[in-house]
């Protein structure tokens, strides 16, 4: 099992999110996050003023998956969030060691 972390730009989650469920991905957990990489965010005018935006907004979605739907989901992702410039995101892979649904007390690929 893979637990996928991907950072992305806002307007680009509903394109993702459908994307993911042609791809078999059933749940996902989204979070409002900010930060910066290599583009060190950016200064803006405000009134006349300048000042420098150092983080900028982005999504962070999470997802655990089968091992099997690991790479059509890090394609879908991959594929719809990107734009082609600076600021498009990350996808980030971690092999998941056990998932329990706390409902039904289901493990691993069942609980998916």
């Amino acid at each position: 099992m893979k637990w996928i972390t991907a950072i992305i730009k806002p307007f680009k989650l509903d394109e993702v999110r459908e994307a993911l469920a042609e791809a078999g991905v059933q749940g996902m957990t989204v979070t409002e996050v900010k930060g910066f990489g290599r583009q060190h965010g950016h200064t803006e005018l405000y009134r006349g003023a300048e000042y420098v935006v150092d983080f900028l907004p982005k999504l962070k979605i999470e997802i655990a998956v089968s091992n099997e739907q690991a790479e059509r989901a890090i394609e879908a992702i991959s594929s719809t969030a990107r734009t082609g410039k600076v600021g498009d995101g990350k996808i980030m892979v971690f092999d998941l060691e056990q998932v329990i649904r706390i409902r039904t007390q289901e493990v691993d690929a069942d609980a998916l």
